[in-house]
């Protein structure tokens, strides 16, 4: 994980969800102090972390947050919820749901996983950045 810079947070997604990729461009175009990077669930960093953290990949659809000044891993509602809490008003009013326990909150980030490729969609391949969005992803 050496091409992560210590002062990034990295955002793992489901590169081919309509639902994850969408939710990847809101991120970037509401982080106005530049401090998330992006890679797909499949990429080569993406294995190292699930490697790493021992992430089973049948049991998990999420998307995850590694954090590298702390080595930390968040998952689902959790892993979410630290983004908005980063974006700034008024989008990090959502942190106030990490006071709900997590099992509670993964109920319906569960349900809304589960069945994001139905209601959303899917791509046949991950999504390209833009040239001017491909210094927000790391490979």
């Amino acid at each position: 994980m050496t091409n992560l810079p210590k002062n990034k947070q990295l955002v793992l997604f489901d590169g081919v969800c309509n639902l994850c990729n969408s939710s990847v461009l809101f991120v970037i175009k509401h982080d106005k102090k530049d401090l998330f990077m992006f890679a797909p669930l499949d990429s080569a960093i993406g294995q190292q972390i699930i490697d790493k953290f021992h992430i089973d990949t049948e049991e998990t659809d999420s998307i995850l947050l590694y954090n590298p000044l702390k080595d930390k891993l968040y998952s689902k509602s959790t892993a979410a919820l630290r983004i908005a809490k980063k974006l700034g008003f008024p989008i990090a009013l959502g942190a106030i749901f990490l006071v709900i326990p997590a099992f509670i909150r993964n109920l319906v980030y569960d349900y809304i996983a589960k069945n994001r490729y139905r209601w959303y969609g899917k791509k046949a391949s991950c999504m390209i950045p833009t040239p001017e969005l491909q210094s927000k992803f790391i490979d």
